[in-house]
């Protein structure tokens, strides 16, 4: 099990980035660390706690360059002369192309806040997920990590942890429960098996060691 480098690319405040920090700080990844912190804007949070948690941080701005190729040409170079194992998408809501994911062929990861396949592809981010959860009146929802691929939240699902939907919640207050009580626990847990080579995707179904 060889030590890996981490990279969080994150767009916001960096909750997800705070969870993964805290369990690093634990030991939680052995050896492997988050040796850096991607944001697609200037001036945002999460840049803050990178920096506090001594982990280096870089801005590469989508407004800065022309179109998605020209900025996926210049993302996946960052990662490259990084040395990056792993990507981990935070809360990162820029449109990236296929340079990055040839790059990192199941080797990028994000969490969606919801169970997959419901409530996800084009248009289901942030609050608009839960909107349309509470919509439906669905029961449960919560949220799934898995790999990255060019088809939006179609890659292979690596964890999943379900979240009780309670009467009276609010989009809000639904995001607030999913984020503690699944996507905080199940994101630093899918980093965890991966740092111990504990992933394998066999016909693009995850299988855990």
């Amino acid at each position: 099990m060889s030590k890996k480098n981490i990279a969080v690319l994150v767009s916001g405040g960096g909750t997800n980035l705070q969870a993964l920090i805290d369990c690093q700080k634990e030991g939680m990844f052995s050896e492997s660390e988050i040796t850096l912190v991607v944001a697609s804007k200037p001036g945002v949070f999460a840049l803050e706690r990178a920096e506090k948690a001594g982990i280096k941080g870089v801005v590469l701005a989508r407004k800065d360059y022309e179109d998605i190729a020209s900025y996926s040409k210049a993302l996946t170079e960052t990662l490259v002369n990084a040395d990056i194992d792993l990507v981990v998408l935070a809360g990162f809501l820029t449109i990236i192309d296929e340079q990055v994911y040839e790059a990192f062929p199941n080797r990028i990861m994000n969490v969606h806040p919801a169970l997959i396949p419901s409530f996800c592809g084009k248009g289901y981010y942030g609050l608009h997920v839960h909107e349309e959860a509470l919509k439906k009146g669905v029961k449960v929802s919560g949220a799934t990590v898995h790999f990255v691929t060019p088809e939006c939240d179609a890659g292979p699902i690596i964890l999943q942890k379900a979240v009780e939907v309670k009467h009276g919640d609010t989009p809000e207050i639904l995001q607030k429960r999913i984020m503690e009580e699944a996507e905080w626990k199940i994101l630093p847990e899918a980093v965890k098996l991966f740092c111990e080579d504990r992933i394998t995707v066999e016909n693009d179904i995850v299988i855990i060691s």
